[in-house]
This record gives structure tokens, C-alpha cells and sequence, in this order.
């Protein structure tokens, strides 16, 4: 089994609004909630996919994320840039969560050529707050 895909920043908000049942995911670290900004969508559930400080996996994190979810839900995993929400995508999926997408541009994107993260979530536009 492989994860459901991946989504836009755009396309996860979108979705979102079409299923009451979505769940967004931001498994990002605490210090990124705090210091950066988080997704301003009801709901949203927050487990580090890696620990802050030091990096260490989080061996919870298939337990915490699913928790009182059922396995048919909608969950969008978004992380920073894409890379850590896909993985986490893929472990939610072998949990046997059946629709699991991965924001793939994330909470702010990649570097541009100016080394600045001006895309993914925050960048299109969509709800954000600081902490």
C-alpha cells in the first residue's frame, strides 16, 4: 500500500474544506510551531515526526497522529518543505490508514534563489498564525 499522494498547499486547503472528516497533520517540530507559524485550520493535530532538540525519531508518532481517528479518514501530513510529512505519510499508510497525502510544497516551501522559504502553505496565502 502507498500513500494517497501528494497534494499543493492549495489543493490540501481545498480538500479540507470539502471533507469534514480531513485531518491536517503538522508534524513538524515544537520549536517550528512556536518560532514559525502554524496552519490556522480547526482541528489540526501537532506531532513532531522527529524530536527538537537533537533530531530523534518519534517512536509514538503513528500512535499520537491516529489516535480516535478512523482508518478511512482523509490525513494531510505537512512538515516545512515536504520531506519529513512524506515520510510520515508513508508510515501512517502502513498503519493502514487508507488516505494519507502528503502537502508536498509544506508549511513554507523550499529555498529560492534568494535562500528565503516564500512558498508552501504560508506562501500561497492560506490561514497561518504565530504563536
Amino acid at each position: 500500500m502507498t500513500y494517497a499522494g501528494d497534494l499543493t498547499a492549495r489543493e490540501a486547503a481545498a480538500l479540507l474544506q470539502e471533507r469534514d472528516d480531513a485531518i491536517l497533520i503538522d508534524v513538524r517540530t515544537m520549536a517550528e510551531w512556536n518560532w514559525v507559524g502554524v496552519p490556522d485550520v480547526p482541528g489540526t493535530r501537532f506531532v513532531q515526526w522527529v524530536g527538537w532538540p537533537g533530531g530523534q525519531p518519534n517512536p509514538d508518532f503513528v500512535a499520537e497522529a491516529g489516535r480516535d481517528l478512523d482508518h478511512s479518514q482523509p490525513l494531510l501530513m505537512l512538515c516545512r518543505s515536504g520531506a519529513r510529512s512524506a515520510a510520515a505519510a508513508h508510515a501512517l499508510t502502513a498503519a493502514g490508514f487508507a488516505e494519507v497525502y502528503n502537502v508536498a510544497d509544506g508549511f513554507e516551501g523550499d529555498l529560492d534563489a534568494a535562500g528565503h522559504r516564500t512558498s508552501g502553505w504560508r506562501g500561497a496565502g492560506l490561514p497561518w498564525r504565530q504563536n
